[in-house]
């Protein structure tokens, strides 16, 4: 009984691991949202210097992309984690609730969970007895809905990572198209972009344990093409105004 057992994840280690992955989705999540700030921010400053040389129009728009992409990430962070959070709490409170009203019943179904990892009837039925003496809401929530309940994500802190991320990433294009010299904007912002995007696409791969080539690759080529689109937009409707 006790080899059995000894395969099973213990409930000291379940939330260790969770603890980890969380921190790499959080990890992940912040790549992403300077990836996206610095997209966001170069389309629009290449875009403009594709229609005027001018310093002010480029710092302006620019700036105003910047915040305003700053706060839609902050928004959209915080609505979509309260969201979930809410669903974790719900979950959490229910699971509470069954095991208050009907603890032998949800005895059975921890112990049918064990067993279908493998263990036999009886050994589930003995681990399943420890782990609820132990502490059953535990036992239950890490088994059952793969929750840990002290490490529920905050939705303030979701859309100020975001919103800070997004705004790192921004301010690399607007710096690097607003300090060389008027004939040398454009070229270094999408060297500086691309070079960027690559670095954020090979930590990203990384994270996720995804081809770091293809990865790389990818964003590159997409970036560049995004870049090409805007600035050439911003020439025909400057030229169109001018």
């Amino acid at each position: 009984m006790s080899d059995d057992s000894s395969a099973l994840p213990t409930h000291a280690d379940e939330p260790h691991v969770e603890q980890n992955e969380n921190r790499l989705n959080r990890l992940r999540a912040g790549v992403l949202g300077a990836n996206d700030g610095i997209v966001s921010v170069a389309g629009i400053v290449v875009g403009v210097a594709g229609a005027t040389i001018e310093s002010g129009p480029i710092l302006t728009a620019g700036v105003a992309g910047l915040v305003a992409g700053a706060v839609s990430m902050a928004l959209g962070e915080y609505v979509s984690v309260s969201s979930q959070r809410d669903a974790e709490k719900s979950m959490l409170a229910k699971e509470r609730r069954e095991l208050a009203e009907d603890p032998q019943d949800e005895l059975e179904e921890l112990a049918a969970i064990y067993e279908a990892k493998g263990l036999s009837e009886e050994t589930a039925m003995q681990v399943a007895r420890e782990l609820t003496e132990h502490d059953a809401f535990a036992a239950h929530v890490e088994a059952e809905l793969r929750i840990d309940p002290e490490d529920l994500t905050s939705p303030t802190q979701a859309a100020l990572t975001s919103a800070v991320a997004f705004t790192l990433g921004g301010l690399l294009p607007l710096l690097a198209i607003l300090l060389p010299p008027t004939s040398w904007r454009v070229p270094v912002c999408v060297v500086v972009v691309l070079i960027a995007l690559g670095v954020a696409g090979y930590v990203s791969a990384n994270l996720g344990g995804a081809s770091t080539r293809k990865a790389v690759l990818r964003v590159i080529v997409g970036g560049g093409l995004g870049l090409a689109v805007t600035y050439g937009i911003g020439m025909a409707l400057g030229t169109a105004v001018g």
